[in-house]
């Protein structure tokens, strides 16, 4: 069952780390309407999102491009009609959702780190079937929880586990063949616009 969204926009008020364990289950129908996987090679993407004024780590997603691309956002506050969700893993993560999904995180006061890299449809296959089977995820646990999946796929295990995001984003980005970039945006620091209306 599906709790109401509204109770997300509240959770905006408290920023990006204030995250908590809600678990949603989106029904099978819903999920296999959108299941989307992107051409070319299977692929991780780790997005962080960073404090501009602290350059600390404000909260930590990644995107799972295996027999489907799914965008694991644990304890986060975004959501979408066009991506069901189970205990935050998103699915039907279209070019265009992943826009929107990065979008809704970059604003004036955070910026984004997007790394990606290239593996086997194997390695990707186990990350979406760990992020599948890990449940909600508590407050402030973004970088843990996905640093726990990441150590436990075979090439990944330098990742140490943690709760920063940066720590996790600096260890990702010393994988050979990562790709980086950033991502910057001017839109007030109040996102709760970018969310469909409730209901």
């Amino acid at each position: 069952m599906k709790l109401p969204r509204s109770l997300f926009a509240l959770a905006l008020m408290g920023g990006l780390a204030a995250c908590g364990a809600e678990p949603i289950w989106s029904e099978q129908h819903e999920i296999d309407r959108v299941a989307y996987r992107a051409p070319g090679p299977s692929t991780l993407t780790l997005i962080t999102v960073i404090n501009n004024r602290s350059g600390s780590g404000g909260h930590t997603g990644l995107l799972i491009n295996g027999s489907q691309r799914v965008v694991w956002d644990p304890a986060g506050t975004w959501w979408s009609p066009n991506a069901p969700e189970r205990n935050d893993l998103h699915y039907g993560m279209t070019d265009r959702m992943v826009d929107v999904y990065v979008d809704y995180h970059t604003r004036e006061t955070y910026h984004s780190v997007i790394q990606e890299i290239q593996v086997s449809p194997e390695v990707a296959q186990q990350a979406l079937q760990l992020a599948a089977n890990y449940g909600a995820v508590p407050k402030a646990q973004c970088s843990l929880s996905t640093s726990k999946i990441l150590s436990q796929l075979p090439g990944f295990e330098s990742i140490p586990v943690g709760y920063f995001p940066t720590k996790t984003m600096d260890a990702f980005a010393k994988l050979p063949g990562v790709k980086t970039r950033k991502v910057y945006d001017d839109d007030p620091d109040d996102n709760s616009s970018k969310l469909p209306a409730d209901g």
